[in-house]
């Protein structure tokens, strides 16, 4: 792809005083921010708590209700998340020239530069510019990520390697709310890839016409997100509405993959979720996302099937799911529905 194209592509390299068409939504399709909760009440966990049955019992209630949470004192060091966002904006912040050199619109690219979700396909963009990093095993993917700016590589492989472990932990946790041996999701799910989305939202003209992203459940079995703690765009759909998901410093949003809604038949919920934009600052994201194993077999646990509650799932395999997942707008029904029994 040519240089200028890609530079005439990506929202971060100019600033914008109209809204170009193209990222403008139908009438029916638009966020309507109006409507937002702006003041609901979130779950949030404190890991470090010394009462593991209410830890576990806390996280049990929030999949089912909310299917996203929050935690805090999760043990990545504050002065890691700060490096990770300040080296993020830093990232967007490089020349057009320097981003061009990483820009792809190939879905199947490990390591790319991006802008909306699928170019390629949709009709209508979304506001936002991504980083997408493959990032396990970290040996074989690092050589690739960006060496500009000159700290990045450092300062995202170690929150890379923290926000791992901070999953496996989580997926302790999730398996014994569900009555489930405490290893039975890391095990199920084969080794697992990990990959990040660095997503920039630039400010927008108008945010009441287009979205950072519409709304989409995520394809994989769990989602770390750190939010920019000054700006907030992350809104959820509970009981029907939208509501916002104000940041909490220090806090990471954890949300439920469709592969955790099909291991528990269906108990816990895979949360819709979108990013809407802000006229008068630019915001940051930095979702980590812990994948199953391509060709490990994935379905409702065994244990969880009885004559009460048959399986709501087929089995089937995640490199399966994901294809069909990225064959689909990301807006349409629920992936998870082409794989009901």
């Amino acid at each position: 792809m040519a240089e200028e194209a890609t530079e005439h592509q990506l929202l971060s390299t100019a600033v914008h005083d109209t809204m170009p068409d193209k990222y403008v939504r139908p009438e029916s399709q638009r966020p309507r921010l109006g409507d937002v909760v702006s003041d609901a009440r979130i779950p949030v966990v404190d890991l470090a708590s010394a009462d593991r049955a209410a830890v576990v019992s806390a996280i049990g209630d929030a999949c089912r209700t909310h299917g996203f949470f929050q935690v805090v004192n999760h043990g990545v060091d504050e002065s890691l998340i700060m490096a990770v966002m300040a080296v993020a904006r830093e990232f967007f912040r490089l020349p057009a020239e320097e981003k061009a050199k990483l820009y792809s619109d190939d879905p199947a690219k490990k390591i790319r530069l991006s802008t909306s979700f699928n170019v390629r396909k949709e009709t209508v963009h979304n506001w936002r510019d991504y980083l997408r990093l493959h990032c396990y095993p970290l040996e074989h993917f690092v050589p690739d990520w960006p060496s500009n700016p000159e700290s990045f590589k450092e300062i995202m492989s170690t929150y890379c390697t923290e926000v791992r472990e901070l999953g496996f932990r989580l997926y302790e946790a999730i398996s014994e709310s569900l009555g489930l041996e405490e290893s039975y999701i890391k095990k199920t799910m084969g080794e697992q890839e990990q990959h990040m989305a660095v997503n920039y939202y630039p400010q927008c003209p108008e945010p009441e016409l287009t979205y950072g992203l519409p709304a989409h459940t995520d394809p994989n079995a769990l989602t770390i997100l750190l939010m920019d703690d000054q700006v907030a765009g992350l809104q959820v759909l509970n009981d029907g509405k939208w509501i916002a998901v104000n940041p909490q410093p220090g806090a990471f949003v954890i949300n439920l993959g469709d592969q955790l809604q099909a291991l528990s038949n269906g108990k816990y919920r895979s949360v819709w979720h979108r990013a809407v934009v802000n006229s008068d600052r630019e915001r940051l994201s930095v979702a980590s996302f812990l994948c199953p194993c391509n060709s490990v077999e994935l379905g409702p646990a065994k244990k969880l099937i009885t004559e009460e509650t048959p399986a709501v799932y087929r089995n089937y395999t995640y490199d399966e799911y994901y294809k069909k997942f990225w064959s689909r707008n990301l807006d349409q029904e629920h992936c998870l529905e082409l794989f009901r029994t």
